[in-house]
């Protein structure tokens, strides 16, 4: 998914802890027009980037498409980073520039791997009457953020014990594991607490992790998060224990090792310096525009450029947003 902002805020992303279990609230985020849908985002914020590599939490819906017109995001650029998508509701037909065409549903998850550039699009599909879901972003560490773009898709078995269901896509937890390859270690599953239900999950203590709570409440280490709430829990336990309130809880749980780099994320690029992300702009603005400046219409393109061209779409991609007029910050 693209960041839907026309003056997106740069982000300066370090890793940090805390004493204990921080409660984020999300921001809602227009995907632009009067019927688009909106998503609420609670990573990055202003005290806390990341969590592990996770650098940016979209959660949207449930939407109904016939209000909001539901989801078609045009093709767009991507460095740096991983998009991992996990639907609760609905179907979107994602393509790349890679050549990727595969759909995105309920219960099984698409990994996109950027590295040094792809372009992509996600559009629902006509049988899709309800939107409902998370689009999350995961850095990619120095030594390999330039490596080739890919695409995983998995469809998790259920497991589950006495008021818990869960689906682990990333990582391991409660005696699953996925095989979809990621570049730090990282966890990310969905979990399902029946009213009341007390689980204990074991994790592992070097992990930082967030619990992301789509419906219900749960209580995190004894901190009540609701709905679209992001709880925050940093390294050095090694058991979640999570306490399903009086209507049950569906929650995503994501975590890994804090980053240990800085990033800049600025609009759909992370890159660690201004300079970097000035470049990967004017690469993409170059490839879409033709010499009257405008962008090229009806899906078609200059050249392939960094971040290659979408086979089959025609919708006409999206164009960068303006930089700020101050240089973007980095910090060591």
């Amino acid at each position: 998914m693209s960041n839907p902002e026309s003056s997106p805020a740069e982000v300066v992303c370090e890793g940090r802890q805390a004493a204990g279990v921080e409660l984020m609230e999300p921001r809602e985020v227009p995907l632009g027009g009067p019927r688009a849908m909106s998503v609420r985002r609670t990573l990055p914020q202003r005290h806390r980037s990341l969590i592990g590599a996770w650098c940016f939490l979209d959660h949207y819906g449930p939407d109904v498409v016939s209000e909001s017109g539901g989801m078609e995001v045009a093709p767009h650029p991507h460095t740096g980073l991983q998009t991992v998508s996990w639907l609760f509701a609905g179907e979107i037909e994602h393509r790349d520039s890679a050549g990727n065409v595969a759909m995105v549903r309920p219960k099984e998850v698409n990994l996109m791997t950027a590295g040094r550039g792809i372009s992509h699009s996600e559009v629902s599909t006509p049988d899709s009457t309800v939107l409902h879901g998370a689009q999350l972003w995961v850095a990619l560490p120095d030594a390999v953020r330039d490596t080739d773009p890919g695409f995983e898709h998995y469809a998790p078995a259920e497991i589950g014990g006495e008021g818990w269901r869960a689906h682990v896509f990333l990582g391991s937890l409660l005696g699953d594991s996925s095989p979809v390859a990621t570049f730090t270690p990282l966890l990310g599953a969905e979990v399902v607490l029946d009213p009341g239900t007390t689980l204990c999950v074991p994790v592992d203590p070097a992990f930082e992790l967030g619990v992301l709570v789509d419906r219900g409440s749960v209580a995190v280490g004894g901190v009540e998060a609701r709905a679209a709430d992001l709880a925050y829990v940093p390294p050095g336990a090694d058991e979640l224990v999570l306490v399903a309130g009086a209507e049950g809880a569906r929650l995503l749980v994501l975590g890994g090792p804090p980053f240990g780099e800085s990033i800049v994320m600025w609009w759909n690029f992370v890159g660690r310096t201004h300079d970097e992300v000035v470049a990967y702009r004017s690469a993409w603005q170059e490839q879409i525009t033709g010499a009257d400046g405008e962008v090229v219409p009806d899906g078609r393109q200059v050249a392939p450029g960094r971040f290659g061209v979408v086979p089959d779409q025609p919708l006409s991609p999206i164009p960068a947003p303006v930089l700020p007029n101050a240089r973007l910050r980095e910090r060591r």
